[in-house]
């Protein structure tokens, strides 16, 4: 009897342990004791509301005893609201005691609305307490006698609280601020106006408002280096003369092949008419032929045309002699004749 009785009280108190222990797993009693510590006006049932609700009460109350001790107002609803729609609520705690302590207005629905947004609010409360130094890459631009001018720009900016939801970011900056050196450059008469004042370019580009619909508020364009880089317009015309010279030699072989087709149109056409030729002459003996048997032309005639053309014949091959050998040829033949 007396170790069954033992062994009902070990299994009680078993029991007893492990209801408690699912208790205080359950209800976060020692954050209800932290809180009530620290002044929060935190009810035991919000906490086992918050398991129910799958929130973890720490991130909730925690952040609340941090604003409650820097003298911000806000409520639980608060920030297990914004927890629920997915913000950072001990950063947007840390950003609004930030702001406050830097006596800048900074509402809780503006900096949950700026952590929703997908913006670091924290971050952009440091920045506007301590702006921050944006670089831009080497911006390459062409004066107007063609020299080119390498450029780069430090650009001091402070976030604009006002301006974080919906306004631009960094690179809309640096894309302005090389949007303005490209231009500043470009309309420069020689690269050496731009070497000589380079705070030219930090002027015009401050003046043409580049942080218009973006979320930082410039301070001051410095420019960091300037360098002289190629001669483009030289380049350029050394490009446009090799083109040049390109479509020339195109044009020039354009007529040569002209000249070359035209020149065997005409060989083809000489030996057209040599062929007549030949043709023509191989109608000669049978016409000679024809004409004496007709009685037409007689004996001596034919000698006097073999005569006439034996002489042309010979005309024909002094004519293909120089002028020397046609001498020493006409000599020859006289001394033959006598």
């Amino acid at each position: 009897m007396l170790d069954l009785a033992g062994l009902s009280l070990l299994v009680v108190f078993v029991l007893l342990v492990l209801v408690v222990l699912f208790i205080f797993s359950f209800i976060p009693v020692g954050l209800w004791i932290s809180a009530l510590a620290a002044g929060v006006p935190v009810g035991i049932f919000t906490l086992i509301g918050m398991r129910l609700r799958r929130v973890p009460p720490a991130r909730i109350v925690n952040p609340l005893i941090k604003a409650d001790k820097a003298g911000l107002d806000l409520g639980v609803n608060q920030l297990e609201a914004h927890y629920l729609a997915g913000g950072n609520v001990d950063r947007v705690v840390d950003a609004l005691i930030a702001a406050e302590r830097a006596n800048i207005p900074l509402p809780f629905e503006r900096a949950a609305a700026i952590d929703l947004a997908g913006r670091n609010v924290l971050e952009a409360v440091q920045m506007s307490v301590n702006p921050k130094v944006i670089e831009t890459p080497v911006v390459a631009a062409v004066a107007k006698d063609g020299i080119e001018v390498r450029a780069k720009a430090r650009v001091t900016v402070r976030a604009n609280i006002d301006r974080l939801v919906g306004g631009a970011g960094e690179e809309t900056i640096i894309a302005r601020v090389g949007e303005g050196i490209v231009t500043t450059v470009g309309s420069a008469e020689t690269h050496k106006e731009v070497l000589e004042n380079p705070d030219r370019i930090s002027q015009t580009v401050l003046n043409k408002g580049l942080d218009a619909g973006t979320a930082f508020e410039i301070l001051s364009i410095d420019i960091a280096d300037v360098d002289v880089g190629r001669n483009i317009g030289a380049q350029l015309q050394t490009d446009q003369a090799e083109a040049d010279k390109r479509i020339a030699q195109a044009k020039a072989e354009e007529r040569r092949a002209m000249a070359v087709a035209r020149e065997q149109e005409m060989k083809a056409a000489v030996q057209e008419m040599r062929a007549k030729v030949v043709e023509a002459e191989a109608e000669v003996p049978r016409a000679m032929a024809a004409a004496l048997r007709e009685g037409k032309m007689g004996v001596m005639d034919y000698f006097n045309m073999q005569n006439i053309v034996a002489d042309t014949q010979m005309r024909e091959g002094i004519s293909k002699l120089g002028p020397q050998e046609a001498r020493d040829q006409s000599r020859g033949d006289g001394k033959e004749t006598r």
